[in-house]
């Protein structure tokens, strides 16, 4: 896993509306045949840095601790204003997943006003969102209007999960095949429900972002397992929450 640096997030994937609908409806005939509801945490994961045993074996970046998998790259993405680290991403087989961790309330989630506030933004962009059930419950499906290189027109792909832990929520972003194929995503997905969030004890406003950084030096496991790092980047406007 090679731990490297990088210049332009790239969440969504360009495809021709006709391929998008097809594949949207694929994925979406795959949901209505499962459960409406599946469980996000307990013994599945993302977990509570207070729910493991030792840390050791981690990729330390402050909020999250990411587990190292062969082929794993990791990019950091920082808003240009302050220089603060505010996502990770995941990339793996040619698709990837945006990290973000936030302050959540004690007593509830924050997830169901986070899907209403991301169907605004994309709907004002001109995008369709479209709510899918899927491993980590309610997820969804965004499609915002795009241009090619060669001025062909599609749709930008990404599917959106999230997950409300303790005191803390995590959301994460597909991009590429993983956006649309459940087959492409479930590496991803087992990456994902192997994260660790440290919340930290400090008191902070619900919707804050939790503090990544740099892992330390030396700190990244050994090179067979170790993920590449990306330059630190600013990643989508669509995959905001405000």
């Amino acid at each position: 896993m090679v731990f490297g640096r990088g210049r332009k997030a790239k969440q969504e994937q360009l495809t021709d509306p006709g391929e998008t609908q097809e594949a949207v409806t694929d994925a979406s005939a795959d949901d209505s045949a499962g459960t409406s509801a599946a469980p996000v945490r307990g013994a599945t994961g993302p977990f509570d840095v207070s729910e493991i045993e030792d840390q050791e074996g981690y990729v330390d970046l402050g909020a999250l601790l990411i587990a190292p998998a062969e082929g794993l790259q990791l990019r950091l993405e920082v808003e240009e204003a302050t220089q603060r680290v505010v996502a990770v991403t995941m990339d793996l087989n040619g698709s990837s997943l945006q990290l973000q961790a936030f302050a959540a309330p004690r007593s509830e989630g924050l997830w169901e006003e986070i899907r209403e506030q991301i169907g605004q933004s994309v709907g004002s962009q001109g995008g369709q969102i479209e709510e899918i059930q899927g491993g980590f419950g309610t997820e969804l499906l965004a499609k915002l209007p795009a241009s090619g290189a060669d001025g062909s027109h599609g749709y930008r792909v990404a599917r959106f999960i999230g997950v409300d832990g303790p005191r803390w929520f995590l959301r994460g972003v597909f991009g590429g095949e993983a956006a649309v194929d459940r087959d492409a995503a479930a590496g991803l997905e087992g990456l994902f429900r192997q994260i660790v969030v440290v919340r930290g004890e400090n008191p902070m406003p619900p919707r804050d972002l939790l503090q990544l950084r740099l892992p330390k030096e030396n700190a990244v496991p050994a090179p067979q397992s170790a993920p590449d790092l990306g330059q630190p980047e600013r990643g989508p406007e669509t995959t905001q929450i405000g």
